[in-house]
């Protein structure tokens, strides 16, 4: 037989009672496995100074540097003065040049010379000879002009005979003058040709040591020592650096910057100098920008354009006094600054479809907004739309934060 109506009908409230128990478990399940909030780190957008400033390495310098170079060729002496050492413009003997010994003599060189010197000896003989000679002839005219001169007293010879011998005693009085002129040149040609012989093992080859005998070279400027680029005694030839010297209270920090940083830049910019030992930076500005560029290799052989950079210290020299020549120190140039820009962080900007965006926080759920940013330095960037000053915004959102993520705010969270 068949079960009646009023069975099933007995049925059917245990099986809703099956139903709604399993509603109310599944339900249950479901906000149990129904994700919490995700802590984050979160900021306020706000308005304050910001500036943007262009780093790099740079050296401090002597402004005006006097390199000091050997007038003449010679043996220059050792020097008496070190790195550091005060000079007086034009008092300070920075250098002595004294003559330096001849060189040596090859064979043929050698027979050359003294093949000069037999030839000069033989001109000097001969023109002694001729000196006497003159002498001689001189003496006989003498008598002769003497003799007519008596005579012509006593009207035996006619006076054309005296003036012929007063003439003919002229002449040898010339021929003597003559001669000895010539005896003079014979011997300077023979000491120039004894010179020739004098070689650095000859006694002669010793400079002297009176005053006359070298060149005293003075400090061009009042200051210090800088660098000894000769040290010990040795030969130079004119034209050879010998000391740098410049005044070291006269300091400025030369940077050199890429082409595309330099170009940011302009004269007058401030500038602030850190490191080489000093426990606090130092103001300074930008004096000169030089107007062509240079390449250089990096480090990693990279070719790069680079821009000179002068900056001079406006900090009181008592606060630098111990920065030196050529010291390594770290600049950090202003390229572009404001007392009341919108700032945010640049750990909260993230791109999204070729556009600079941040996560906000509306309403306890993370926000998708995109952005427009200007200047940008090492923690903020400047907020042109997009956001107003008080927006909370996610820092370092993560994967797990989307549009429209619960989110709230972790509690060692600190703003940047």
């Amino acid at each position: 037989m068949q079960p009646t109506a009023p069975t099933q009908h007995r049925l059917r409230p245990r099986t809703l009672l099956l139903a709604s128990i399993a509603a109310a478990a599944l339900g249950g399940l479901l906000v149990a496995l129904r994700p919490g909030p995700v802590s984050v780190d979160i900021a306020e957008t706000t308005r304050g100074p910001m500036k943007v400033t262009i780093n790099e390495e740079g050296k401090t310098r002597v402004s005006q540097i006097y390199t000091v170079s050997a007038p003449v060729t010679g043996k220059l002496r050792r020097s008496a003065h070190d790195p550091g050492d005060p000079v007086i413009m034009n008092q300070t003997v920075i250098a002595v040049i004294e003559p330096s010994a001849p060189v040596f003599l090859d064979a043929r060189t050698r027979r050359e010379a003294e093949a000069q010197v037999s030839a000069a000896r033989a001109s000097v003989t001969l023109t002694e000879a001729e000196l006497r000679q003159a002498e001689t002839e001189l003496s006989w005219a003498a008598s002769e002009l003497q003799r007519s001169r008596t005579l012509s007293q006593t009207n035996v010879v006619a006076a054309r005979v005296v003036e012929r011998a007063k003439l003919e005693h002229e002449k040898q009085l010339a021929a003597v003058a003559r001669a000895k002129a010539a005896l003079a040149v014979r011997n300077s040609e023979l000491a120039t040709a004894l010179a020739h012989l004098i070689g650095p093992e000859s006694n002669q080859a010793t400079p002297g040591t009176g005053q006359d005998c070298c060149v005293e070279v003075r400090s061009p400027k009042s200051g210090a020592v800088l660098r000894e680029l000769q040290e010990s005694e040795r030969v130079v030839i004119a034209g050879t650096p010998i000391l740098e010297i410049g005044d070291p209270t006269d300091l400025e920090v030369v940077v050199e910057l890429l082409s595309t940083d330099a170009v940011r830049i302009q004269a007058g910019a401030d500038a602030v100098i850190e490191g080489a030992g000093l426990t606090e930076p130092l103001s300074a500005r930008v004096r000169r920008i030089e107007p062509a560029a240079f390449t250089k290799v990096s480090a990693l052989g990279i070719e790069e354009q680079r821009v000179r950079v002068y900056l001079t210290l406006t900090t009181p020299v008592s606060q630098w006094a111990r920065l030196g020549h050529d010291y390594r120190v770290f600049a950090r140039i202003t390229a572009w600054k404001s007392d009341a820009a919108l700032r945010l962080p640049l750990s909260a900007m993230f791109r999204n479809a070729e556009r600079w965006s941040v996560y906000r926080v509306l309403n306890g759920r993370a926000s998708l907004t995109a952005v427009d940013v200007g200047q940008r330095n090492n923690e903020h960037a400047e907020v042109l739309s997009g956001v107003s000053p008080g927006d909370q915004i996610v820092l370092h959102p993560s994967d797990r934060v989307v549009h429209g993520t619960r989110v709230i705010k972790r509690r060692d969270s600190t703003a940047n």
